[in-house]
């Protein structure tokens, strides 16, 4: 098997469910985006410590690849996508949202913005949350273009960012300086 198809040469790629759009489309730079955090979260898993955070950075990876499809969907085929699998639900992100808490509770945040870069797993992490947030910008700005777009995705995208940001305080440890 070919990884090539040349199908992509014309400066198009394929949607999920048929249909092809200009790679400089707006949906492209957004799902575009999604697949850069999970290449990020990649290194961040290679880095990470113990295996529990793998596990946890492996599932955020898995989940963003179901933001990608619910984003790289062609509009008219939406229905058939599968909840969790193709589509961000409302459970994907409150389940972000429960992770967020217990690690804020078990580790309270600084009070002050830090300087990032404690260590490579922290700092890695936190170039995933930038990634991730330059990918929900990509999503709101699809949005305001009238394009269909699922909220739930820009709010998991949210989530994520702020779920990555706890994880790089936990594993810097304590030790970043302040930014004053």
């Amino acid at each position: 098997m070919r990884i090539y198809t040349k199908s992509g040469d014309d400066g198009t790629t394929g949607l999920l469910y048929g249909g092809r759009v200009s790679k400089a489309d707006l949906a492209t730079d957004a799902y575009g985006s999604t697949d850069e955090a999970v290449a990020v979260l990649g290194l961040a898993r290679a880095l990470a410590g113990d295996s529990a955070a793998k596990e946890e950075i492996l599932r955020l990876q898995r989940e963003l690849f179901v933001v990608g499809a619910d984003l790289a969907t062609n509009p008219d085929e939406r229905e058939r996508l599968e909840p969790g699998v193709s589509l961000v639900t409302p459970g994907m992100v409150e389940r972000l949202e429960s992770e967020i808490d217990r690690i804020v509770t078990e580790n309270p945040l600084p009070t002050e913005f830090v300087v990032p870069g404690a260590n490579l797993p922290s700092a890695v992490l936190d170039v995933a949350r930038s990634v991730v947030r330059r990918a929900e910008r990509r999503v709101v700005e699809l949005q305001s273009a009238s394009r269909m777009v699922n909220p739930e995705a820009v709010r998991y995208l949210n989530r994520l960012s702020d779920l990555l940001f706890v994880l790089a305080r936990r594993a810097a440890g304590g030790e970043e300086p302040a930014s004053r």
